[in-house]
């Protein structure tokens, strides 16, 4: 059964995807880690989001948390390597190496990965740690 969380979910990630800009979306993903402090896929996507909209400490925040809710989650940890980077952190490194390692053993995640990265590259040209994330993952 489709709680109304997961259905805000839902149309918060199609109004992003329809290209709704990141700071039109982030309250709504605020809204939903806030009403469900344990779905890692809102927490990722409100990380994602506030790298977007320059907002690096929160982002750190919000990453950190999504990697200790879900681990093998790709995503959250180049979310978490990025705001790692954004806010010139230690730890980079081994975030990078479980997403490779992730990548290894599920091929299928890179397609998905190279799809956000390039978003990542529109929305925000220039984006010197994602690019740096990229070329480290060779997508």
């Amino acid at each position: 059964m489709e709680t109304s969380q997961d259905s805000l979910f839902e149309q918060a990630m199609a109004r992003y995807q329809a290209g709704a800009a990141a700071e039109e979306v982030l309250p709504d993903f605020a809204r939903i880690v806030e009403a469900a402090p344990r779905q890692s896929a809102g927490w990722t996507c409100l990380a994602w989001l506030q790298l977007l909209c320059d907002q690096p400490e929160e982002a750190l925040r919000s990453a950190r948390f999504a990697v200790r809710l879900n681990g093998q989650d790709p995503q959250a940890r180049i979310n978490l390597s990025l705001a790692l980077l954004e806010t010139q952190s230690k730890g980079v490194r081994d975030h990078i190496q479980v997403v490779q390692q992730v990548m290894t053993l599920a091929p299928e995640v890179s397609g998905e990965l190279k799809e956000s990265i390039a978003d990542g590259l529109e929305r925000k040209p220039g984006w010197k740690a994602l690019e740096k994330v990229k070329a480290w993952l060779e997508l």
